[in-house]
């Protein structure tokens, strides 16, 4: 006797695989568009669709990602958003806050590396981008000092000091010491207002002349202070403020 005829054998179609989640062929495509169109071609929560991929290997991140931007404002604002607003939002895990700092200062290393070996105050278009990305759509404030040797090529990129949303305490007498350290011969000043508003605050000003009174008897000259904002940035030296 025969045995039993499979389904196979009688000529039943094979079981389908199962289908892959819709949001696999949508990552593809999302990567295709980027390296063929350039970043320029996705939204701000499509570039950060493509960098939650990684942090989110099984999930549709499109929800996360618009809820980011929805919270915090652009692309760039996510990145240099504070972890401990970041952690507060549903699915943003360590692992996600790590991968958006990894990206986040990846464009600080590059922008860093440009100024390197060149004479800031020839390359001012490059020193803006570079304060803007470093600092501008941070969600507190932050006191950067940037020195410089006696051809005006970067020394030291330092953060002095972070505070809360409208403050950072500064202390002119650490910023004279830490110039003679490194032997600088001129520094530039920059912080950035959370605001938005990158104009000159009176205790902005009065600091700003504070550290150039310590500084001067020391032959140390401050070039400028720089404060940026989301739309913008704000110049002492061009506000003739110095």
């Amino acid at each position: 006797m025969l045995p039993p005829a499979t389904p196979d054998l009688l000529g039943a179609a094979p079981a389908s695989k199962p289908e892959e989640p819709h949001y696999v062929g949508h990552r593809e495509r999302l990567r295709e568009r980027l390296l063929k169109a350039g970043p320029d071609a996705l939204a701000d929560y499509e570039l950060l669709e493509v960098v939650l991929f990684r942090s989110i290997p099984r999930k549709d991140v499109k929800p996360l990602a618009k809820a980011l931007v929805d919270r915090f404002g652009s692309f760039a604002q996510v990145l240099t958003a504070d972890p401990e607003q970041l952690a507060k939002i549903d699915g943003v895990s360590t692992g996600v806050i790590a991968d958006l700092q990894i990206v986040a200062v990846a464009g600080q290393q590059i922008g860093r590396r440009a100024l390197r070996g060149r004479p800031l105050l020839s390359s001012w278009t490059a020193l803006l981008e570079y304060l803007r990305t470093a600092m501008a759509f941070a969600g507190r404030e932050e006191f950067r000092v940037l020195f410089l040797d006696k051809r005006n090529h970067l020394i030291r990129d330092e953060v002095q000091g972070r505070g809360t949303v409208d403050h950072t305490p500064v202390y002119p007498r650490e910023v004279a010491k830490r110039a003679l350290e490194l032997n600088a011969t001129a520094i530039i000043l920059a912080h950035n207002h959370p605001s938005g508003d990158p104009k000159p605050s009176a205790a902005d000003i009065k600091m700003t002349r504070e550290i150039v009174s310590v500084l001067d008897p020391l032959g140390i000259v401050v070039h400028d202070h720089i404060i940026l904002g989301r739309d913008g940035h704000a110049s002492f030296k061009g506000l003739k403020l110095i």
